[in-house]
C-alpha cells in the first residue's frame, strides 16, 4: 500500500478588487482622506452591535490596528497593506482586535473572503473628524515620562503637515507644505460626468475658487476623484465663503448635455494626462 497522500491546509480564498472600497460608509470622503493625505486625525465610529471603534490615520509604526490598554479598539488607515478590497482588510483589523487582549497592537494577516467594514458599521453613524497638530494622542499616561516614546514622538510630529478641514463643503481639506498650500477636495461624483463638467469650467477659466486659487490637477484615489488647487495666500475661511459660488458653477457645468467643444476636449485630456491613481 502506498504512502497516504499529506493534506495541505487551503489557502484563504482571497477577496476580489474593489476600487471604490469605502462607498457605502458614512462621510466616505473623509476615510479618503484619512487614508491618503490627512496627517493626524481620528474619527468614532459606531458598529452594527452597538460597539464603537477609533478610527485613526496613522498608528505608530504605521501599524493596522491595536487595543488600548482601557480596550478601545484603534485602526489605522494608513498602512502598505492591501489584499484586493482595503474594507475587508480594515473588517479584519476590527475582528481580530476583538480576541487580542487589550495593551496588544494588531498585526496583518491575510484576512481572506468576510465581513467589509460596509458589514459592520452602523450606517446612520456619525463620522466626527478630529484634526491634530500631532501624534500626542498616541501616548497612554505611563508613556509620557519615556525617553523612547518622546523620541518617537517627536519624529513622528516633525512629519505633520498642518491641515484644516473646510467646513461649506464635504471632505476637503487645505494642507500646507512648507511655503506651499493645497486644497485637496475628494468628490463623489461619476468620473466621466465630473471629469466633462471640470473640462468645461477650464475652458471657460472658471475652475478657480477666487482669487489666489489654481486649479494644478486630479487625481484617483479610491474610485473618486480628487481635484487639487494651489493656493496663493488664501486661507480657509476664504474658500469656504467661496464654496457656494463654485458649487453653483459645477453643478451648472455638470447638468449640461451639449457635446464638448474642441477647447473642452482639450482641456480634458489636459485634466486627465495629470491625474495620478492612488489606491
Amino acid at each position: 500500500m502506498g504512502k497516504k497522500s499529506r493534506g495541505t491546509k487551503p489557502a484563504k480564498q482571497r477577496m476580489p478588487f474593489v476600487a471604490r472600497t469605502f462607498e457605502g460608509l458614512p462621510s466616505e470622503g473623509d476615510w479618503v482622506a484619512l487614508r491618503e493625505f490627512v496627517p493626524s486625525a481620528t474619527a468614532v465610529v459606531r458598529l452594527r452591535d452597538g460597539g464603537t471603534v477609533r478610527i485613526c490615520s496613522l498608528l505608530p509604526g504605521a501599524g493596522a490596528g491595536l487595543v488600548r490598554p482601557d480596550g478601545e479598539i484603534w485602526v489605522g488607515l494608513q498602512v502598505m497593506h492591501n489584499h484586493g478590497d482595503i474594507s475587508r482588510d480594515l473588517a479584519h483589523v476590527i475582528e481580530t482586535a476583538r480576541e487580542t487582549e487589550p495593551g496588544t497592537p494588531i498585526r496583518m494577516t491575510s484576512p481572506g473572503v468576510g465581513a467589509r467594514l460596509q458589514d459592520l458599521i452602523d450606517p446612520e453613524s456619525d463620522f466626527r473628524v478630529e484634526l491634530h497638530e500631532g501624534f500626542d494622542w498616541w501616548l497612554v499616561e505611563e508613556d509620557r515620562g519615556s525617553s523612547q516614546a518622546a523620541a518617537a514622538l517627536e519624529e513622528a510630529n516633525a512629519t505633520v503637515a498642518p491641515t484644516t478641514r473646510l467646513t461649506a463643503t464635504e471632505s476637503a481639506y487645505v494642507t500646507h507644505m512648507g511655503d506651499h498650500a493645497y486644497l485637496r477636495w475628494i468628490m463623489l461624483d461619476e468620473e466621466g460626468p465630473l471629469l466633462d463638467a471640470f473640462a468645461r469650467l477650464r475652458a471657460a477659466g472658471t475652475d478657480r475658487l477666487g482669487e489666489g486659487t489654481e486649479l494644478i490637477g486630479i487625481f484617483r484615489a479610491h474610485g473618486l476623484l480628487v481635484p487639487v488647487w494651489e493656493l496663493d495666500g488664501v486661507g480657509a475661511e476664504e474658500l469656504d465663503a467661496a464654496v457656494p459660488d463654485f458649487t453653483a458653477v459645477l453643478e451648472e457645468a455638470k447638468g449640461s448635455t451639449d457635446e464638448l467643444t474642441s477647447e473642452e476636449r482639450t482641456a480634458r485630456r489636459e485634466l486627465v494626462s495629470r491625474q495620478v491613481t492612488i489606491r
